[in-house]
């Protein structure tokens, strides 16, 4: 997508824009938002928008430049993930090295850290040696869902943006398979064949998070159209708790299939 493309953004798409006609981008961001959010597609189109020179400060998508972010294979971004459960100071330490090597598709070398807010405190305080003293050109994109979680020496360096839920990803998980789960365990369906399922549809961690995001997204359409709910609305709602439960198990790592059955079972009731 091109960064005009984001209608629903269209204060922050036009302060974006102008920074970047200006050349008064900053050297760190924070892009704040849910779980359900896909952060990291807006994060590329901005970058998209900085780097292409057919379209400066909107991004044409049909560039060379824009092709290979969009094909994760440009040159100069780096992209660093936590193991599930953090982003570790060896990652962060491995990032400042490459940092530090001149750009070789442009001027300039960009990262995103994604799960910034889970970075122990040593990885933070590796970082803020970057963020105090960044290389020429570089741009560092941090983030987060909850930007409490990250020191104030690290936002105090940092322009931060919150998204919201039009920013929300519809791609990663097929909400017909949620759909389809749940109303298996609405009509008391056979739980060995709705593990089946959950083995087929949920087959790590990524996926039992994602899952969780479009039964969410499932319970919201069931309270905004009552009549195409096996549920009645008291029971949407604690199921929504249900779901709430699920992720915070997964944050304190509970084994994902566990954490996803267990949720099956209190939905079935």
């Amino acid at each position: 997508m091109s960064l005009r493309d984001y209608q629903a953004l269209a204060p922050l798409v036009n302060r974006l824009h102008k920074s970047i006609i200006c050349g008064s981008i900053s050297h760190a961001y924070i892009i704040e938002g849910d779980r359900c959010i896909h952060k990291t597609a807006f994060v590329k189109d901005f970058i998209k928008a900085v780097l292409c020179v057919e379209e400066p400060g909107y991004g044409c998508d049909f560039c060379v430049t824009c092709r290979k972010i969009d094909h994760d294979n440009y040159e100069d971004l780096y992209m660093v993930q936590s193991d599930d459960l953090s982003v570790k100071d060896s990652m962060i330490s491995q990032l400042q090295e490459k940092l530090k090597g001149k750009p070789t598709g442009g001027m300039r070398n960009i990262a995103i850290i994604e799960d910034a807010d889970t970075m122990t405190v040593r990885a933070q305080n590796r970082l803020l040696k970057t963020l105090e003293e960044p290389n020429a050109g570089t741009i560092l994109f941090l983030l987060s869902e909850n930007t409490e979680n990250l020191l104030p020496t690290i936002t105090s360096r940092c322009i931060i943006y919150r998204l919201g839920n039009y920013l929300t990803d519809n791609r990663d998980m097929d909400l017909s398979q949620v759909r389809e789960i749940v109303d298996m365990a609405a009509k008391d369906g056979y739980f060995c064949d709705i593990k089946d399922k959950l083995t087929k549809y949920v087959k790590d961690r990524k996926e039992a998070f994602l899952f969780l995001d479009g039964m969410e997204r499932l319970f919201r359409e069931y309270l905004l159209d009552g009549q195409a709910s096996p549920f009645r609305k008291e029971q949407i709602i604690r199921n929504v708790g249900y779901v709430e439960e699920a992720r915070r198990d997964l944050l304190a790592n509970v084994n994902y299939k566990y954490a996803i059955r267990n949720l099956i079972l209190k939905i079935g009731g």
